[in-house]
């Protein structure tokens, strides 16, 4: 009798969540379990709404994790804490290839001049309607044994400690590798060998520390992938590389077994640059292990297009509607939707999510314009996080804690001052496209 009340359980689940595209597992979760309370204090059948309520819960725990594309459906707004976790150990020594513990390494998420991550940190970007973060981490200077990538206890502590913080606020997470130098800067086939055994170390001990973390968080296993100084078409060979790293990191986290079968995955186009995915076929969709198909893997791209206008703020406005007041760049909107849905044919219609792992706008203006230049930029952010959104993207604002008028100015709430939402601006226009 109960097999098979635990079956009937599954199959019912089953059929509620089949069609869920979209719609929040974790709302799901909820909404059963008023579900239940309710028939448990208002129905008069007991004996029969005991049976069901264990049906109910056993397919609620049973049926397994979100995929990709529904953890992504989840994620209305994502934020980057920037410039925090993927310090070096000062700023001089930030490309360095070395792999190693240098002094005082505990103490890096300061080094770029930042505050330490505090509980209210993250308390803040909750309340300011963000429901994930993407938590870069830099690890070649926390390492222990470089033969073994082990991983320094107390970095490992550190950085659990603020993925608490955000699951204690019910924040999704994504961590990742970011600003390892002998990882990213030598996408060659010399060091393919040497660098996918390391990644496959480093990222054995990582998994394994968090073997035990439920789905909301994610992993991703590279960053920004490129020759120094290089950021233009990769060659053959920088492609295959980056293959091979999204490979390994398949490879690995699935090995650790646990809650990391069906993690969900995070891969990586050259460098992050969604052309070099999708252009000439070089970009290769990693294989998971069997049963998974591409349920439970993304892909991640980075979009600060157009750069002149989002980084170095050469041009003051963007998009047609706002080309009447100055000089545009000619990557608009038009171009910003056919990219996403390129990206859409090429990889969410093969089962896999897609992430816009990192987009932002330096705060750049003129004097006697500030308020239409924001105002356009409400714009652009409404445009990207709405129809990034429509297509089940997710997507996660940079903020590097950087103010003033000029490039590389990505502040939106300031760490050195409680949190204060200095670029409103941004804000409006996320959380505007947000409800799209």
């Amino acid at each position: 009798m109960l097999l098979r009340v635990l079956i009937a359980g599954r199959q019912i689940f089953s059929i509620f969540v089949a069609d869920m595209d979209g719609y929040s597992w974790l709302k799901m979760k909820k909404m059963f379990l008023r579900y239940i309370a309710w028939m448990f204090l208002f129905g008069p059948m007991m004996k029969f709404n005991l049976l069901f309520c264990t049906m109910l819960l056993t397919g609620l725990f049973c049926f397994g994790q979100p995929t990709a594309k529904q953890w992504n459906s989840e994620i209305t707004a994502g934020w980057n804490l920037g410039n925090q976790l993927e310090c070096s150990t000062s700023r001089e020594n930030g490309r360095l290839m070395e792999i190693g513990l240098p002094d005082n390494s505990i103490n890096a998420e300061t080094a770029w001049g930042n505050p330490k991550v505090t509980r209210k940190t993250i308390k803040a970007i909750k309340k300011a309607g963000f429901n994930a973060v993407r938590i870069p981490v830099r690890w070649q200077c926390h390492i222990t044994d470089a033969h073994a990538m082990s991983i320094d206890k107390a970095w490992l502590k550190r950085v659990k400690e603020v993925v608490n913080w955000c699951l204690e606020n019910d924040l999704k997470v994504m961590i990742n590798t970011h600003h390892d130098q002998w990882l990213e800067g030598r996408p060659l086939y010399r060091y393919q060998q040497e660098n996918c055994q390391k990644l496959a170390l480093l990222w054995f001990n990582i998994a394994s520390e968090f073997a035990d973390y439920d789905y909301r968080v994610a992993f991703a296993g590279t960053n920004e992938v490129h020759e120094p100084d290089n950021w233009g078409k990769p060659t053959a060979e920088n492609l295959e590389v980056q293959n091979a790293y999204n490979q390994t990191f398949i490879d690995v986290v699935r090995a650790t077994g646990g809650n990391n079968a069906k993690r969900h995955l995070i891969v990586q186009t050259y460098v992050c640059n969604p052309e070099f995915g999708l252009n000439d076929g070089g970009f290769i969709i990693p294989t998971d292990i069997e049963g998974n198909g591409n349920d439970y893997m993304s892909v991640e791209f980075h979009y600060y297009v157009p750069w002149e206008y989002a980084g170095d703020g050469i041009f003051y406005y963007w998009g047609k509607r706002y080309s009447q007041y100055g000089e545009t760049p000619s990557s608009d909107e038009q171009a910003m939707l056919n990219l996403f849905d390129r990206a859409k044919a090429a990889w969410s219609d093969k089962g896999l999510g897609v992430i816009i792992g990192e987009w932002g706008l330096t705060d750049h203006f003129k004097d006697g314009q500030a308020d239409r230049m924001h105002e356009n930029m409400t714009y652009y952010c409404r445009l990207l996080v709405g129809e990034a959104r429509k297509r089940g993207f997710s997507t996660f604002v940079w903020d590097n804690n950087r103010f003033g008028n000029g490039a590389d100015m990505f502040g939106i709430l300031d760490r050195n001052h409680s949190m204060k939402v200095k670029a409103p601006w941004m804000i409006e226009g996320i959380m505007e496209g947000a409800k799209l």
